[in-house]
């Protein structure tokens, strides 16, 4: 995590007199980060996806209901603070309507949310020799707004 998410994210804590939680992420949504963090900003993207395959791959923790993430800007500065409600992994073709009108991208139908993953999905497996399965298993997230820094 970089100097302004840290201050941002002990700043937040220290203002609310509480203690802060033992750990955060610092992160930036896919492909177009600026539109997706605004989106969550506005209250229209209240949940996100990824392959666990990369989780796997970059061996990294899957989230887990209550963690805290600092979303970030195409600039790697920190925008607002988000809270993980609920986890579920499940395969791609099996992820429910309303999950991916909750994503808040496009024009919030379930077949632009597929047609954009599916070219995303490819696009980044094709990167680290792998092929897009439209059975590939997705971690399923939905996180709440919790604060805003700055406006994108």
């Amino acid at each position: 995590m970089n100097k302004a998410s840290q201050k941002y994210w002990n700043d937040f804590w220290s203002a609310r007199g509480k203690e802060k939680p033992p750990s955060v992420t610092a992160w930036q949504f896919g492909a177009v980060p600026d539109e997706l963090a605004q989106l969550v900003v506005d209250g229209v993207k209240t949940a996100t996806c990824s392959g666990l395959i990369f989780y796997e791959l970059e061996n990294e923790p899957l989230p887990a209901v209550d963690d805290y993430s600092i979303i970030l800007n195409s600039n790697e500065e920190p925008v607002a603070i988000i809270r993980t409600s609920q986890v579920d992994q499940m395969p791609m073709n099996e992820v429910p309507e309303e999950f991916a009108i909750a994503e808040g991208e496009g024009d919030r139908t379930y077949r632009y949310w597929k047609e954009a993953h599916e070219c995303f999905f490819r696009k980044e497996l094709s990167e680290v020799g792998l092929a897009y399965t439209e059975d590939m298993m997705l971690v399923c997230e939905r996180f709440e707004l919790v604060d805003v820094k700055n406006k994108l």
